[in-house]
């Protein structure tokens, strides 16, 4: 054990994540799952409101997450994830739901999307993993950037 070194994962790297998920059989949740989060999230996040509400998943990895919210009324919900193997695995078992999206993208980069076009992010672990990577204090601030960009602000 060499003292004074420490090692970073490679987290913010796409190849990273593509290794672990062509290696990786069946859905996995970091920390919890829908169920679990579901009475703080319906709290927060309306549904079956007559207002449509647009959700952005970051880092959504093969988590069952999204399907729990699509069973729970939400109707629409953006997966997003910087793995392609994870990407397309979910558009492909996830092909028969429509208003479940799945879309190959970095969260410190989500120009693809227009400003002010969600209505809530939920991230339960890429803030987290970012911060674990390498350029962890830039990489957290390009994620905090960026969906702070995407999410509408709603004055009361």
């Amino acid at each position: 054990m060499t003292m004074g070194t420490t090692t970073t994962q490679a987290y913010g790297e796409p190849w990273y994540w593509d290794n672990r998920y062509a290696n990786e059989s069946g859905p996995f949740d970091w920390y919890q799952k829908y169920q679990s989060l579901a009475p703080l999230i319906n709290l927060y996040v309306p549904r079956h409101s007559n207002q449509h509400h647009r959700i952005l998943v970051v880092g959504c990895g093969n988590s069952a997450f999204s399907e729990g919210m699509a069973d729970d009324g939400y109707d629409d919900v953006v997966s997003i994830d910087i793995s392609s193997v994870v990407i397309q695995a979910m558009q492909d078992k996830y092909s028969d739901r429509p208003h479940l999206k799945y879309l190959q993208m970095d969260v410190r980069d989500m120009s693809a999307f227009q400003t002010d076009s969600f209505d809530s992010v939920v991230d339960k672990g890429t803030l987290d993993s970012l911060l674990c990577g390498s350029n962890s204090r830039q990489n957290a601030a390009e994620m905090l950037d960026e969906v702070w960009r995407y999410i509408k602000i709603i004055s009361y």
